[in-house]
């Protein structure tokens, strides 16, 4: 692979920036015990409308043949999640948390920051997952912006969609679809808003999420998986 040199003011990756990195790969990759890919969930979920350039954003539309490559590549032998996100577009999000959930690539997501919204249900799309002690969850029903019509249709399009996340949730995890709606639908936690904040802890008490961990956790459970070691004491 070949570099070219650019400008340290410009932000330009330099061959010496190349080189330096390409050094720490080859390290990373010799030195590893499983070869895992690492992919990030972070910004805003963006769906079929192109948010505006000063967002930081996770196209799913890049995400999809990645996960497609993953799972056909041999030599990757596990996936690491770490999500940040606020959320974001609905039917992306739930997309790529039904592409996560199929996979036989052993996965395991890490919530970092905080794994809002949608972000819930990609959290929870991995075979196991983790969350840090300050990472929080937002869980509220599903809304809309720009203009609605208001008719009956719309409020029971509404309750379809959200029908599907809380049946995916409470598929892929500990807590209960009734319980997730209890936590979906709470009034006076939210500044105008409905809905819950749940720190770490919380979440993996509620049933979401299934231990409280960062990255060494996340990726000895990776690798007891990937070992057909499920039940090791670090996926617990």
């Amino acid at each position: 692979m070949s570099y070219v040199s650019g400008d340290r003011e410009s932000g330009e990756v330099t061959s010496e920036q190349a080189e330096i990195s390409e050094q720490y790969r080859d390290i990373a990759i010799a030195n590893a015990k499983h070869l895992i890919h690492c992919l990030s969930i972070i910004g805003q979920v963006e769906g079929h409308y192109i948010l505006p350039p000063q967002n930081k954003t996770t196209k799913y539309e890049h995400i999809m043949p990645a996960l497609v490559a993953i799972e056909q590549d041999r030599s990757i032998e596990g996936l690491i999640i770490i999500i940040n996100t606020v959320g974001g577009d609905v039917e992306a999000g739930l997309a790529l948390a039904e592409l996560i959930s199929s996979m036989k690539t052993p996965t395991v997501s890490v919530v970092v920051g905080g794994g809002h919204s949608i972000g819930v249900p990609l959290a929870v799309s991995a075979k196991r997952s983790f969350i840090v002690k300050s990472a929080t969850m937002t869980v509220h029903p599903v809304r809309m912006t720009g203009l609605v019509l208001g008719v009956p249709q719309t409020l029971s399009y509404f309750e379809k969609m959200q029908e599907r996340i809380v049946r995916f949730v409470s598929d892929n995890s500990r807590i209960s679809s009734d319980r997730f709606k209890e936590l979906m639908l709470k009034t006076g936690e939210l500044v105008m808003d409905v809905g819950s904040v749940l720190t770490g802890e919380e979440a993996v008490s509620e049933g979401i999420i299934d231990s409280v961990g960062g990255l060494s956790e996340a990726i000895g459970c990776l690798y007891s998986m990937i070992e057909g070691e499920q039940d090791a004491l670090h996926c617990r």
